[in-house]
């Protein structure tokens, strides 16, 4: 059982002790702190207002409750929008002029987790600082509730998947005239989630026939809820059984996105950026970002229309951070994330699928021959468990130092940039482990390069 405190909220496993999982008196603690949070931030004699949403899990009613009462509590009025998503939560917070927001989900994590994922009032993920204010707060425990004239009140609105389709309809560059000519059918696995209710109904707007898969939001994931191709093997088989012309699968949460080819492969994951990224820069010239670990790919097909790519650490505030600094127009990360400044800051599902099926529909080719059309690269991803006494700082600087005739970025841990392929070694934060991201134009020379590293890793540490 586990609870994990980050700048970015808190996750943990539901039941158990107080303090090592996230129990009722772990989530009322950690929302006293968001609230005081704001409440010290917006000093303003007003009340204020959040957002509050959550995913289809079994625990999500419960933590939902606990969290909206606690505000309530603090004297902040709650905006309930029940069911949603977290791009929804973050389209919605800007919309009511809101202070903050509040998604409960644990993303792709199993059914067992849950989670408070914290935005400001623009939306947007809180900033390291603001993180580590919370986690202060929440440590001293230093809250003040509201006297009964001052509590906050409810005010529920259930409308808002259906204005996030509405903007996302919207979007200038999403033509669902021209997807609904092409009639496409297609293949939804919304992992008995929120992205159940919302894809289909997106789909149906844009004129698509659709499959539904795992589409009841009861919260009981029918495999492990995070896109990888391991989990993936019912809506494969269904993709080629429908003849469907491809297939969607998003995790619980709905802000991260992959495609399966018409041919029941897996258009992977680092390529729904890459397709979404080829469309709109064919439409608007501009820059890219996506994290470190991400695919070249990426890179390729920015340069191949002109424009800048460049790589930020791990992490989505990271992503947007840079997007906003070097004015890109679209990034993400290789993850199936897919951020559109267009339509806002934040990783959004609907947003990539109306952008991909836009893309097919002006296209005269198959899902499978669009992902064999763009740059060819494999991924390895490994990790090597070191013992607390080995300084895995030292040996970050001693794999810099080996390789100081090569393109070194050290802003997230070491990347190395080879000539056909890369290696990116981070550490973990929470445990003496370095991970080792390989790339490369195979899978073999991909897989023998994170074995090369590893060996050197090792050497250098002694072991």
């Amino acid at each position: 059982m586990t609870l994990i405190k980050s700048i970015s909220g808190i996750r943990g496993t539901i039941g158990g002790k107080v303090g090592d999982n996230l129990t009722p008196v772990d989530a009322v603690k950690f929302a006293s702190a968001y609230g005081t949070f704001l409440k010290n931030s917006f000093k303003e004699d007003r009340k204020l207002k959040v957002v509050i949403g959550r995913d289809a899990r079994i625990s999500g009613p419960m933590i939902h409750n606990l969290v909206m009462n606690t505000l309530l509590g603090l004297g902040i009025d709650v905006i309930d929008l029940g069911l949603s998503t977290t791009p929804t939560v973050e389209i919605a917070v800007p919309l009511e002029q809101a202070d903050g927001g509040i998604i409960l989900t644990a993303s792709h994590n199993p059914k067992q987790w849950n989670a408070l994922k914290l935005l400001n009032n623009k939306g947007e993920f809180l900033s390291g600082k603001e993180g580590e204010q919370i986690l202060e707060i929440a440590e001293s425990e230093s809250f003040n509730f509201s006297e009964v004239d001052d509590l906050g009140e409810v005010f529920i609105n259930d409308a808002y998947m259906d204005i996030h389709i509405d903007e996302v309809l919207n979007l200038p560059l999403v033509d669902a005239e021209a997807v609904a000519k092409r009639k496409f059918k297609v293949v939804v696995d919304g992992v008995n989630s929120s992205g159940g209710v919302i894809i289909p109904k997106l789909l149906e707007q844009m004129g698509v026939e659709c499959v539904k898969l795992y589409c009841e939001p009861n919260g009981h994931f029918p495999h492990n809820p995070e896109p990888l191709k391991e989990h993936l093997g019912d809506i494969c088989k269904l993709v080629v059984e429908e003849k469907a012309d491809f297939g969607i699968v998003v995790d619980p949460d709905v802000d991260r996105l992959a495609f399966i080819s018409n041919d029941g492969e897996m258009f992977g994951e680092e390529y729904t950026l890459v397709a979404c990224a080829d469309y709109v820069l064919s439409q608007t010239p501009g820059n890219t970002v996506s994290n470190m670990s991400s695919s070249r790919a990426l890179r390729d097909i920015t340069n191949k229309h002109n424009g800048s790519y460049q790589a930020s650490a791990v992490g989505e505030v990271n992503v947007v951070e840079l997007m906003k600094k070097t004015n890109a127009i679209i990034g993400g990360e290789g993850n199936g994330g897919i951020i559109y400044p267009e339509s806002h800051y934040g990783r959004d599902s609907l947003v990539g699928v109306a952008l991909f099926l836009t893309h097919l529909a002006s296209l005269d080719m198959t899902v499978a021959e669009l992902r064999a059309s763009y740059p060819q690269y494999y991924m390895s991803k490994n990790k090597i468990e070191l013992t607390p006494q080995i300084d895995v700082d030292a040996i970050l600087v001693a794999m810099t130092e080996r390789y100081k005739n090569e393109e070194i970025n050290t802003i997230d841990g070491v990347k190395i940039d080879f000539a056909e392929n890369w290696v990116h070694l981070r550490k973990s934060n929470t445990e003496p482990i370095i991970r080792i991201y390989t790339e490369a134009k195979t899978q073999a020379s991909a897989d023998a390069l994170a074995l090369r590293i590893i060996d050197e890793i090792k050497a250098a540490a002694g072991i």
